[in-house]
């Protein structure tokens, strides 16, 4: 599972979540078991001088399932993040969510074996999930809104023929 961290605010030089960004990120939570399978493992994009929001995001996760973050990540390493994912054992058969920055999660989606993610991820949505499912060497991708706060949307993102494609690949059994 993909999520891009929640909302900032318009100033570039604020790293943190703004109060709606912290009302998301408090009503993450929902999601699991509910519309998504229980992550067993949190990933977030490595704090750096622009942004602190992904770790800021899944901290109340984290809390509330009992789980670690690793954010040795930084934004620019999707590749390494992919294949540490995909050939690390320990996260065979386990739900693994990722969050991220925008800016790099369709190119992360594409590491990770989606040929044709949506793209580029909007500036203004911070409201959708990205399952990314791996089962007999064929990999699944979709879209889905959160429905967490007012307002959010209710479709998924406009179609790039990528939504409901089956994408062969030799990757094990695992959803991100």
């Amino acid at each position: 599972l993909i999520v891009r961290h929640a909302e900032k605010s318009g100033d570039k030089s604020d790293i943190h979540l703004n109060p709606r960004g912290f009302q998301r990120a408090a009503a993450l939570r929902q999601l699991f078991p509910a519309r998504f399978e229980t992550p067993d493992f949190l990933f977030a994009t490595k704090a750096s001088a622009h942004s602190n929001r992904p770790v800021e995001t899944i901290v109340p996760l984290a809390k509330a399932l009992h789980l670690e973050i690793d954010d040795r990540f930084a934004n620019d390493d999707r590749a390494a993040l992919a294949k540490e994912l995909l050939s690390n054992a320990a996260y065979a058969e386990k739900t693994i969510l990722v969050c991220w920055r925008h800016g790099m999660i369709p190119a992360l989606a594409r590491e990770l074996g989606v040929a044709n993610p949506p793209a580029p991820w909007p500036d203004t949505q911070f409201d959708h999930v990205w399952r990314i499912g791996y089962r007999n060497g064929a990999v699944a991708f979709t879209d889905a809104p959160q429905h967490l706060l007012e307002g959010d949307a209710v479709t998924s993102f406009p179609s790039n023929n990528s939504r409901s494609e089956e994408h062969t690949s030799e990757l094990q059994s695992r959803q991100y």
